[in-house]
């Protein structure tokens, strides 16, 4: 049985060139790459990587100056939180909303647009094992060499599964996907509405579209569009927000900051051709948007800040080295089971 990919470098001991999660005793998280002759320094005293490459999860070590530190293997929350980016990421409450109710599964053939910086593209790529397919696209070559980093790093190496376009989903799908080929569709871009026909085209009947998107400006418009359309089902839209809680003997309550809103979820499923959509009787609304309503989603009304080509470069390279990295201790562990 092939061992699927990725999973051979998240069990046995550490090796050299993976990252590995470390906490000291009051809580602090550093995340460090262990490297043959290395060491982590900070204020209170070190120790060298070779303490750690070896041993297994969990193992605790003390420092020069006798501090204590757990080790563990990011998680994917961990992992995307860290990794070098050059355009925001997914949330892992997202990614994980948007796996299950976009219903990806074991083999699906699932697009992508845009990457950003490869984290929702890790969501997904798990999701449809190395028997799947998905097709990513990125109009921006930086991001993709950041997302295509970031993958590797993850996985170890290159993931079967996964075909990077350079472009727009709108003009490149219907030259790289078959009409009603593909599975489910995933819109993580400023515009979605702009690429509802392409999407249209590709969907399986059944198929599911999902966008995420910042503003209730942006959620009204690609609602009013899927409706448009006509091929689609009546949108479902919803927001997710995760409060943790402090709990400690009896004093249980919830903690004072909170992941509230990062971006609402729509979903829409493709109908068979021909096929009339049915939705509930609504009011007449305004529906037309003026030009006021369109300078609501700029990236400028929306507070982005522009990422300087120097910070892109380097995140850049930062992501290609660890992915460097990543492959080395995925080649070690195979090494290691032959």
């Amino acid at each position: 049985m092939t061992t699927p990919t990725g999973s051979i470098n998240r069990r046995g001991p550490f090796r050299a060139g993976e990252r590995v999660q470390i906490t000291d005793e009051r809580g602090r998280i550093t995340t460090i790459t262990l490297t043959e002759g290395g060491a982590y320094h900070s204020h209170r005293g070190f120790f060298n990587h070779s303490e750690l490459i070896g041993n297994v999860e969990g193992t605790v070590i003390e420092n020069s100056e006798g501090i204590k530190f757990q080790a563990l293997r990011p998680l994917y929350k961990d992992f995307v939180l860290s990794m070098p980016r050059g355009a925001a990421v997914v949330y892992p409450k997202d990614a994980g909303q948007i796996v299950a109710m976009a219903d990806i599964f074991p083999g699906a053939r699932v697009i992508e647009a845009g990457v950003g910086s490869g984290a929702l593209s890790i969501a997904l790529l798990r999701a449809v094992g190395d028997y799947g397919h998905l097709r990513s696209f990125e109009r921006r070559e930086e991001f993709a060499d950041i997302a295509r980093g970031n993958i590797e790093t993850f996985f170890g190496g290159e993931h079967p599964a996964w075909s990077l376009t350079l472009g727009d989903l709108a003009e490149e799908l219907g030259s790289v996907e078959q009409p009603g080929s593909v599975d489910r569709a995933v819109l993580d871009m400023l515009a979605p509405w702009e690429c509802l026909d392409a999407v249209a085209t590709a969907l399986a009947p059944g198929g599911v579209v999902i966008c995420y998107v910042a503003t209730v400006t942006q959620l009204s418009r690609v609602a009013e569009a899927l409706r448009a359309d006509g091929r689609f089902t009546e949108p479902e839209s919803h927001e997710t927000m995760v409060r943790g809680w402090h709990v400690e003997g009896l004093a249980v309550r919830p903690d004072h900051r909170m992941v509230a809103h990062t971006g609402f979820l729509i979903t829409s499923r493709r109908l068979a051709d021909g096929a009339e959509r049915l939705a509930p009787k609504r009011r007449a609304s305004k529906t037309d948007f003026s030009e006021e309503d369109m300078n609501a989603w700029t990236p400028a009304s929306l507070g982005e800040r522009n990422v300087s080509d120097r910070k892109l470069r380097r995140a850049g390279r930062d992501a290609q080295n660890l992915a460097v990295k990543a492959a080395q201790a995925t080649e070690q562990a195979q090494t290691g089971e032959q």
